[in-house]
């Protein structure tokens, strides 16, 4: 373990967002990582309601320097959801004035949601490498439910955004899914993880975290036979 490693996993509607009306139902999952000694760190999935998010890093004492996204959805990076303006990048940048960070494959879906422009955006690839202080944090391309979806290796740990939940997978039937490219995922780019690796889901769907050794014998998504019959 990595003791200068800061990590917080919060909750929408119970750690952020307690006065929205839709935040709750969500179930999203927002990550703090970064630094305990240089008390710097970088949000991964910043939405719903960034001043409470920021608030809590600050209390604290960290410093936020960055925010990653997994994918482009509105309620992981901010945008329109429902009938309902969902606070994201957009806001962080006005709160912090930090660097935002995506997959270069959801740039431009990015764009569309939040308003931002490209040159708002730093764009990453699968293998790149961000520091934090010490902590280093790996990008890991999963494709599937957005051309762009990203993991984050961390100290043991996948922050998986919805690429891989406790229960299913995310979907790959809205714009830019692609269901064989997910399957490539789950049986192919995730056969490189070893089965200690703890995944810290991006919604709050069959629990909080689970190694993912336990997630290869119950998660049906791990089910050749499932795959073939969801995925194509």
């Amino acid at each position: 373990m990595n003791e200068r490693l800061y990590f917080r996993q919060l909750l929408a509607g119970r750690d952020f967002g307690r006065n929205h009306p839709v935040c709750g139902q969500m179930a999203n999952f927002v990550y703090l990582v970064g630094d305990k000694v240089t008390r710097e760190c970088v949000i991964i999935d910043p939405a719903w309601a960034v001043d409470d998010i920021v608030d809590v890093a600050e209390a604290d004492q960290m410093k936020v320097v960055g925010a990653f996204g997994t994918h482009y959805h509105p309620d992981h990076v901010g945008g329109s959801m429902m009938g309902f303006h969902v606070e994201g990048f957009t806001r962080l940048l006005e709160r912090c004035s930090c660097p935002l960070h995506v997959h270069r494959a959801d740039a431009e879906f990015v764009q569309k949601v939040t308003g931002l422009a490209q040159s708002e955006l730093t764009l990453r690839d699968g293998g790149d490498k961000v520091a934090t202080g010490s902590v280093e944090i790996e990008w890991m391309h999963t494709p599937g439910h957005t051309p762009g979806s990203c993991c984050f290796r961390v100290n043991g740990a996948l922050v998986a955004g919805d690429t891989l939940f406790l229960q299913g997978c995310g979907r790959t039937d809205l714009p830019g899914g692609d269901p064989a490219e997910m399957r490539r995922t789950l049986s192919q780019r995730f056969s490189t993880l070893p089965d200690d690796t703890v995944i810290y889901p991006g919604h709050n769907y069959g629990g909080p975290k689970a190694p993912l050794s336990a997630l290869r014998k119950t998660n049906p998504v791990f089910d050749p036979r499932w795959a073939a019959q969801m995925l194509g």
